[in-house]
């Protein structure tokens, strides 16, 4: 399958890695377009075989599955510049969570779909977020399923959960980076460890712990209620996160929800009267 990849900044690149990387499309079945022409060219230099085109046009008319990977103000004006592109046999793919299906739906010919991907996905793992339009086919939603499958575990997210899943799956990652930054800078500050070991402590730790939720040894209530003996130090320091952290993840999940109803704000002007 012929697949186009429109916008190769962090996400789009993102893509292209986690669909070579997979071994789910080969380089030169890929066609790539960026407004910043150097980034698709360093693409083209990872991966002999993959084509840069110079107009998002002519990668539409290269592929059969177009993944829209631009910025929310940027949505707009690329689906009007090509809106007559687009073939019915085709699938468009935005990763832009602020647009809804919906609304891309009413600027393309062809059947749409939106696919919310996680810098995990890079290892082939983590999940994808999929929520499809109401004119694709089960033969088209197979099709894009099968080939999220090979780099990610594919869920299906209705249109109102789409932040809130977003803030888990794909912006998590910084989230739990953050934190682990922490972590280690408070044992850094506060005892003798070396900022080298405690980072690949932390590090190592965080690869276990990943196994252990994958294997599905244990749930989370359980993996902390192992860990922590009665009158121990772990008890002793969740006490201080319990007290000091009780309200940090309602306040982060306000902001983001925040800002995601600006982004909201700023982008359906551009679709109210386009049916």
């Amino acid at each position: 399958m012929k697949i186009g990849v429109i916008g190769t900044g962090n996400m789009g690149s993102l893509i292209v890695d986690a669909l070579i990387q997979s071994k789910s499309a080969r380089p030169k079945n890929i066609s790539v377009m960026n407004r910043t022409e150097k980034k698709a060219l360093d693409l083209a230099r990872k991966y002999r075989g993959l084509t840069v085109h110079h107009s998002a046009a002519e990668v539409i008319r290269r592929s059969a599955l177009v993944f829209l990977c631009v910025k929310p103000l940027q949505f707009f004006p690329l689906l009007q510049s090509v809106r007559g592109v687009w073939r019915t046999d085709q699938l468009a793919v935005s990763i832009t969570s602020p647009v809804a299906v919906e609304q891309l739906e009413k600027l393309i010919l062809c059947p749409a779909a939106r696919v919310v991907p996680s810098i995990v996905n890079q290892a082939l793992a983590g999940s994808t977020l999929v929520t499809f339009g109401t004119s694709i086919n089960e033969h088209m939603k197979n099709k894009l399923w099968h080939l999220l499958e090979h780099f990610s575990h594919p869920i299906e997210i209705a249109e109102e959960n789409i932040r809130a899943a977003s803030d888990l799956s794909s912006c998590g990652p910084a989230f739990l980076s953050f934190l682990l930054e922490k972590l280690v800078d408070g044992a850094v500050q506060s005892t003798g460890i070396s900022q080298k070991q405690a980072m690949e402590l932390t590090a190592e730790m965080v690869i276990g712990f990943g196994k252990l939720l994958e294997r599905k040894t244990y749930t989370l209530d359980e993996l902390r209620k192992k860990v922590t003996v009665k009158g121990g130090v772990t008890g002793v320091g969740l006490n201080v996160l319990n007290h000091e952290c009780s309200t940090v993840f309602e306040h982060l999940f306000e902001e983001t929800q925040k800002k995601f109803l600006e982004d909201h704000l700023a982008v359906d002007p551009f679709f109210n009267g386009t049916d």
